[in-house]
Formats: C-alpha cells, sequence, structure tokens
C-alpha cells in the first residue's frame, strides 16, 4: 500500500498554499560563466534539472530550447542557452554518468537539447517513470509535487518568452522552482523506501 495518493484533482491542488525555490538564483549567459557553474556543480551526486524554450503561438514555428536549470537544494543555475548554446563543459555534465540529473519528461529535454548540439545523455533520471513506483499516476509537476508535499508550485510564467534580453525576476523564480521541485520530490521519495 503506497503512502501516496495516485491521482489528485486540479480543484484540490488550487487550494493548496503556494511554495517556491527560496535558495539563490545565478543567471549565467556566457561561456566563461557557464564554466564556473559547471565547476561548482561538478562536486554535486543529484541535481534538479529542467529546460525552457520561448513559446510559439503560430503553426510550424519552434523555437530551440532557451534556458537550461540546474538546481542543487539551495542553488540555481540558469543558463541561457540562446546567449551560450551548448559549451563543452556543460556537454559534459550532461554526460556524466555519476551525477544523477532528475527532471521530468525528460525526453523531450533531451531532444530539445539535441537541436543545440548532440550529446549522449548520461545519469538522467525521468520523475515520470519514477514515481510509478510509488504508486503515483500523475505526469505533471505542479501534480506530483502536490501530491507527495501538499503543496502548490505555481506554473504562471510557463508561456512567457525565454529569450526575452532580461529575464524579469517572476520567470527566474518559476524557472529554478521547476528544477528545485525535481529534486526536492525524488529526495522526497528516497526518504520514504
Amino acid at each position: 500500500m503506497s503512502k501516496y495518493n495516485a491521482r489528485i484533482e486540479k480543484s484540490e491542488v488550487s487550494v493548496m498554499p503556494t511554495v517556491a525555490f527560496e535558495g539563490r538564483i545565478i543567471t549565467i549567459d556566457t561561456v566563461a560563466d557557464t564554466d564556473k557553474a559547471v565547476q561548482a556543480l561538478s562536486g554535486e551526486k543529484f541535481l534538479g534539472i529542467d529546460t525552457e524554450t520561448r513559446p510559439s503561438f503560430r503553426k510550424g514555428v519552434q523555437y530551440e530550447v532557451s534556458l537550461i536549470q540546474l538546481s542543487t537544494p539551495d542553488t540555481c543555475f540558469l543558463i541561457r542557452l540562446n546567449r551560450v548554446g551548448l559549451p563543452d563543459s556543460l556537454v559534459s555534465l550532461l554526460e556524466n554518468k555519476k551525477i544523477t540529473k532528475i527532471g521530468l519528461s525528460l525526453h523531450d529535454d533531451y531532444q530539445a537539447l539535441s537541436r543545440r548540439r548532440k550529446f549522449k545523455a548520461g545519469g538522467f533520471l525521468d520523475l515520470q517513470k519514477h514515481v510509478g513506483e510509488f504508486g503515483i499516476e500523475e505526469m505533471s509537476l505542479q501534480k506530483i509535487f502536490a501530491i507527495v508535499f501538499g503543496k502548490r508550485i505555481s506554473k504562471s510564467q510557463q508561456l512567457t518568452n525565454w529569450e526575452n534580453d532580461v529575464l524579469t525576476d517572476k520567470q527566474k523564480l518559476y524557472a529554478a522552482t521547476d528544477a528545485w521541485a525535481c529534486l526536492e520530490i525524488y529526495n522526497r521519495l528516497e526518504q520514504t523506501k
């Protein structure tokens, strides 16, 4: 018998208290700073990961992934791929099997990142597959987080322009929260094993 509900209604989630990442958010838009961020993250065993892509509201128009978020429990790096591409240091992190990168719907992220530059994903753990072991059937980050923590994460910035010259504080917080939430869910589930 799982200690978690298999499903949750949107109406239940909407009345839960909202939670967001409270750590440091570091926005990166140069290759040199990307290298420093990867260096800082290279000692971690587990990272939350997510990507954001500028939404297209026109049929047949698709943008390349704009942002990758990599989070520890207290720091999230927002690397602006529309400015730095996929530098060697970042590729080596994404290929590193010793660092588990925990995300949601990672196949989509991997495909989007591969359009920027080919690499072999290593150490990726997809929560959508992982939560099934705990009896959770939901697929959305917001619903999985609500089941595990009884709190809601906001999705209000999802369809904003991730290629703006300057990301807003709301965009940064949203992006950091998504990557951090993946890591938090994983850690909580591991504690309940």
